[in-house]
């Protein structure tokens, strides 16, 4: 399914890039964004929207869309610029940076979502991208994987809020820890709760 929606586009546009981003909802942490163009007879059944993949899944397929993307980029936008610009435009400005650090140039540009980066290339925005297009599920798993790793490395530096488990998610405990330990340097304090320090 997921490949025949690429397919169909490649019979006008030759190279499509997918691109999609990882960590808008998180209260800690950094957005990420990635790009991937893949070769046009790329079809594993193991590629998925990244959040229905388990951790060892999504590493696999991390992979295995490296080991053969034609083209594959990634983004990180850090805590205090979405403090500065909001999350909405800190996304938008992974996507374009991830586009334009492409090696190949892509005909056209699948972005998970309904609003695009204006990246300078033929954009189409889908809702629910990632479920469908096998281009921007694979862009979902490499952000997902990239910025799983970076939260992962900040759990080492700040041990007591547990990045490792919630990812800097607004789980319950991470609020509560937020409560007793005040904030780090990559909390966002322009989200709800965190700056106050309120349990919402």
């Amino acid at each position: 399914m997921l490949y025949e929606f690429d397919k169909k586009l490649r019979e006008k546009y030759k190279i499509i890039a997918g691109v999609d981003e990882a960590g808008r909802g998180p209260l800690a942490g950094p957005v990420v964004a990635a790009a991937v163009i893949l070769p046009e007879d790329f079809n594993y059944q193991l590629i998925n929207d990244s959040k229905k993949l388990s951790p060892k899944q999504r590493e696999k397929a991390f992979f295995l869309i490296k080991k053969n993307a034609i083209s594959l980029s990634v983004t990180s936008i850090p805590n205090y610029i979405i403090d500065k610009i909001n999350i909405l435009n800190a996304s938008l400005l992974a996507m374009k940076k991830s586009i334009h650090k492409l090696k190949v140039k892509p005909d056209l540009v699948l972005i998970d979502g309904n609003k695009t980066p204006n990246s300078n290339f033929e954009e189409l925005a889908i809702t629910k991208g990632d479920s469908k297009s096998l281009s921007i599920a694979s862009a979902s798993i490499i952000a997902k994987y990239i910025r799983d790793k970076i939260m992962e490395y900040y759990a080492k530096v700040y041990p007591e809020f547990e990045f490792e488990k919630n990812k800097g998610y607004p789980t319950k405990r991470h609020k509560l820890l937020i409560k007793k330990f005040g904030i780090t340097k990559i909390h966002r304090r322009s989200f709800k709760g965190v700056y106050s320090r309120e349990i919402w």
